[in-house]
This record gives C-alpha cells, sequence and structure tokens, in this order.
C-alpha cells in the first residue's frame, strides 16, 4: 500500500475533489487521532434520469478500529432551497468484523499466471447490515403446481466497494487488493 499515513489519508481525500475539507473534517474526528495504517478513498459519480450525484466513501484502518465515511450529494427539495451534502461515519472495532470478501474479476483466465485483475469488489461485514434473499422453492418438475415453500440465502454484507482497471485506473485496483489485505491480517489478530 502506498502512503498509509494521516497525511496519506487527507490527500487522497483531496486528490479525489469531493468537498475534501468537509470530508476530510468528518474522517480526522471519527480517527479520532489514531495512527492510520490503510485506508481507500473511492469517489464515484452516479448519473440519474434527470440529475447527476456524487458520493465518496473513505475507509481507514487503524490498530483498533475500521472507520468508514460516507457523503452524498442530495439535492434542493421543499425543505432546503439550496442542494446539499450529508455525511457520516460509523468506526467498527477490528474484533466485531466478521468477514472480509473480495471477489477478482480475471478476463481471460486461461492465459492467467498472476498479476492484477481487472475488477476488485471488497464486502465488509460486521453484522449491522444483513440481507435476506429469498426465492420460491421448486422441484424440478416443470408441471408441478405443489407449493414447495421459499429457499434463498442470508448475507451479511453492511458494506461493498468495487473498483476496476477501467474506469478508476490499474493503481486504484492495486490500493483495493492491498487494504483488503491489510484488513484481512488485522481482523486475524
Amino acid at each position: 500500500m502506498a502512503d498509509t499515513t494521516l497525511a496519506g489519508l487527507r490527500a487522497a481525500i483531496e486528490h479525489a475533489g469531493y468537498y475534501p475539507a468537509l470530508v476530510a473534517d468528518t474522517i480526522d474526528a471519527a480517527v479520532a487521532g489514531e495512527s492510520v495504517e490503510g485506508f481507500v478513498v473511492h469517489q464515484e459519480t452516479t448519473f440519474d434520469s434527470d440529475e447527476v450525484r456524487r458520493h465518496i466513501t473513505v475507509l481507514v484502518l487503524t490498530h483498533t478500529r475500521l472507520v468508514l465515511g460516507h457523503a452524498d450529494d442530495r439535492p434542493a427539495d421543499q425543505l432546503t432551497p439550496a442542494p446539499f451534502v450529508t455525511a457520516s461515519t460509523e468506526a467498527v472495532p477490528l474484533a466485531t468484523v466478521r468477514s472480509v470478501v473480495v471477489n477478482r474479476v480475471i478476463t481471460d483466465p486461461v492465459r492467467y499466471s498472476g498479476g492484477r485483475p481487472q475488477e476488485v469488489t471488497v464486502t465488509i461485514g460486521w453484522g449491522a447490515v444483513s440481507r435476506l434473499d429469498l426465492e420460491p422453492a421448486t422441484c424440478g418438475d416443470p408441471d408441478c403446481e405443489a407449493d414447495h415453500g421459499y429457499t434463498g440465502t442470508a448475507s451479511a454484507d453492511d458494506i461493498a466497494l468495487r473498483v476496476s482497471e477501467a474506469a478508476e485506473g490499474a493503481d486504484a485496483v492495486d490500493h483495493m487488493l492491498a487494504f483488503a489485505s491489510a484488513l484481512s491480517r488485522a481482523t486475524a489478530r
């Protein structure tokens, strides 16, 4: 991982360009003076049918916690005549992190001989959010009309971040992999 200091984190927030003073102040307050062992700054723009929205997610690994920060653009509404930003943080003790899932996308896997994936999604679970995906169960008989109940999966995915070489660049993919590795090591302590 490149510069994992607080100064490196602030430089990455500044480079992202999404209200850097606001984001840095929000993250600094949540980090609360702990030393930074790793971080990811992920700025994303989404396009809706009639508006463009930006948001940023910052993950910070300290010796004791995973700090998550997120800020979103909000459009003006009836109560607020001007657009605004909401910024929130959550500090999760490392002992409560239950899973760090790293999903790599490799194109042309027959030729793979090591190296960088083209895309990485890191999903981190600590039990704050659980998802239950249900669907009707079937027996495989296309003519069967019996009620077989439901089948599904339960998963904890409190946050998932995706980076791709095509969109964010090779350095972003490498940085995300390094952060996931550092977080995995930290949760094994």
